[in-house]
């Protein structure tokens, strides 16, 4: 049977599976069950203990569980909330007013932890409550949280560029450097949006705070003072290359119990809550990471990403036809596979063909990693769309729907870095100098 008719009967599965209401890690874990059962001669069921063990028996993992603890004790023992109260003096006279900390914590957030997964996960859980307790629009917060909370791959560091420079045999810190402008841009399209759709539709928009003075606002915004200097520390620890993003996420938490217990917040029941909240936040999450590891080793076996890369290579394209076609096929990996297999599955029939077309291969990386923050929010396999639905209860097409807007952004910052590639270029070039050749 032809690779891409096996491609699509196994997209046709998940579609009919997720339709049913089966789990999300079980739709993926089942549809990789049936490619290799059907479609190889290798063993399904040892292929999907592999799998489970090597998807979670990980160091930089570890990460995730300790990251989104954190975010359970700033929620539980209403450190949040007065984060919130400190910001909102600023932010009074900005359309959308609080609605920007999405953005603004994503991006923040997304600098330490380096996983979409992790960012989304701890920034919807401290934001999410405060804003819909303020009256904000939910759509446009969960649309936000989606997309925003892909931030965490592009901003370094970040593991999906890791994998890529690795893959792509290219240096690591340029990769990086080239992240930031791309990813203050898209930053600032996201906050331009919510401002002006709340410009649109102020009637959904909570009414302004009573305006207050200089003194006033510092006097309110004294609570802020604690939480940014936990968050100013762990970036600083990174940046400064004494402790790894893992260590970084215990420093995270031993940070907010301090500062939890320091304000009074701290009690045994918030502080057995929000363990048990991060326990199942994170099984459900690396269960899922389980299941997509597994139908990665399907699409392995069966070549189908290496058939449609081969496909596209076989049509000799011009340089920016060939990244149009690109486009298509990575969109369509990101309805099945997670990014980090997208890159690794794709990479030795991809590059040749890039390096050939003449582009620059650092700029080619920020180029696939904006590409793997589209697949977060693409169903049926959009991770944010799942890790939100298991938050909040909402089916994961109706966060798909609120957001398209922001999905828009996302497309239009791949245009924006396509047609003017010195945005991407610029930083690693000015710091590191041109490379040689």
């Amino acid at each position: 049977m032809d690779t891409l008719l096996i491609g699509a009967g196994l997209l046709a599965l998940m579609l009919v599976l997720l339709a049913g209401g089966v789990w999300i890690a079980m739709t993926l874990a089942i549809c990789g069950w049936v490619g290799q059962a059907l479609f190889t001669n290798t063993l399904p069921g040892k292929n999907l203990f592999s799998a489970f063990w090597e998807s979670n028996a990980s160091w930089e993992l570890a990460a995730l569980p300790l990251f989104i603890w954190m975010g359970e004790i700033l929620f539980r023992t209403k450190l949040s909330e007065q984060m919130f109260s400190g910001l909102a003096p600023w932010l009074n006279r900005v359309p959308g007013r609080l609605m920007h900390t999405t953005v603004l914590g994503c991006g923040i957030f997304g600098s330490v932890s380096g996983s979409s997964a992790a960012t989304c996960a701890t920034i919807s859980k401290v934001a999410l409550p405060e804003l819909l307790k303020r009256g904000y629009n939910e759509k446009l917060a969960l649309g936000s949280l989606a997309t925003a909370g892909t931030l965490g791959i592009l901003i370094p560091p970040s593991i999906t560029m890791v994998v890529y420079a690795v893959a792509a045999d290219a240096s690591i810190i340029r990769i990086f450097l080239a992240g930031f402008l791309p990813g203050l841009i898209l930053m600032l399209m996201f906050s331009g949006y919510i401002a002006w759709w709340s410009w649109r539709h102020p009637e959904q928009v909570p009414a302004a705070d009573a305006s207050m003075t200089l003194r006033e606002k510092l006097k309110a915004s004294q609570s802020l003072i604690p939480c940014t200097l936990l968050i100013v520390f762990i970036i600083w620890v990174i940046i400064a290359g004494w402790a790894t993003a893992t260590e970084c996420a215990a420093f995270g938490v031993l940070g907010a119990l301090i500062i939890a217990a320091w304000s009074g917040g701290l009690n045994r029941q918030n502080f057995w809550d929000g363990l048990m909240g991060a326990m199942r936040t994170s099984c459900m999450i690396m269960f899922i990471l389980a299941g997509a590891a597994f139908l990665t080793k399907t699409m392995a076996f069966t070549g189908i990403p290496r058939e449609l890369a081969e496909t596209v290579d076989a049509l000799n394209l011009s340089p920016y036809a060939l990244i149009a076609v690109l486009v298509l096929v990575y969109l369509v990996l990101g309805t099945a596979l997670d990014g980090i297999s997208m890159i690794v599955l794709t990479a030795a029939v991809v590059l040749p063909m890039i390096q050939k077309a003449g582009f620059d291969l650092v700029w080619f990386g920020i180029f696939v990693v904006l590409l793997v923050e589209i697949a977060e929010v693409t169903p049926p396999v959009g991770f944010n769309l799942f890790v939100l639905q298991n938050m909040t209860g909402r089916d994961s097409n109706m966060i798909a729907k609120a957001a398209i807007p922001f999905f828009g952004c996302l497309v239009l910052c791949i245009a924006l870095v396509t047609v003017f590639p010195q945005i991407v270029t610029w930083l690693p070039d000015t710091v590191m100098g041109k490379p040689k050749g």
